[in-house]
């Protein structure tokens, strides 16, 4: 939409984007943004869905390691939810209570999305926290929805296929929060 946007994550970037930075994206909060900031912080200790994890942990893990990779994923969360950039969107799936009793000044998610609803004919329950950002609209239902992200089989790459996000999805974020960042600047 001709906005200079970057992306920015430890892994590189699959597409070989010359707009992706490899690192901490912390590292990059303080840089004077000046339309928004789209994070997507890893969910894995977070979701409602590992919870069962943090009292039994899988094979080759300990419990202390689970309580620490939660931490760490509350301090990141955190760090996007509280930086000082004026407009906010944070995609996560539901959290469990210790997920949100760790998050500074957490609230509630704003708004819960399927991928269904803007162009992918499947399910994927996506939260979003957003600051200063409307709820998004959805752009185009479809019937056909199926959970092929929840069946996935066991896979080395397992992990990064079910953190995809959804074109669909993206498109209607830069359409949508454009227009509410400019009406807000005028």
């Amino acid at each position: 939409m001709g906005h200079d946007a970057w992306s920015c994550d430890l892994l590189p970037s699959e597409d070989r984007s010359n707009r992706h930075i490899i690192g901490d994206a912390r590292d990059l909060l303080n840089d004077g943004w000046d339309l928004l900031m789209v994070a997507h912080p890893p969910c894995t200790r977070l979701c409602n869905s590992g919870v069962r994890w943090l009292s039994t942990p899988p094979p080759g893990k300990s419990r202390e390691q689970m309580w620490t990779e939660l931490e760490e994923g509350a301090a990141l969360f955190s760090d996007f939810w509280n930086a000082p950039i004026e407009r906010i969107a944070i995609e996560n799936p539901v959290m469990h209570r210790h997920a949100k009793e760790r998050i500074a000044n957490f609230q509630e998610f704003s708004q819960s999305i399927q991928p269904w609803q803007f162009g992918h004919g499947e399910t994927k329950r996506t939260c979003l926290w957003l600051k200063n950002l409307p709820p998004l609209v959805p752009t185009q239902v479809v019937s056909g929805r199926e959970q092929r992200v929840h069946r996935l089989p066991p896979s080395v790459d397992r992990w990064k296929e079910r953190s995809r996000f959804y074109p669909g999805i993206a498109k209607a974020m830069a359409e949508q929060w454009t227009e509410a960042a400019m009406a807000q600047a005028a």
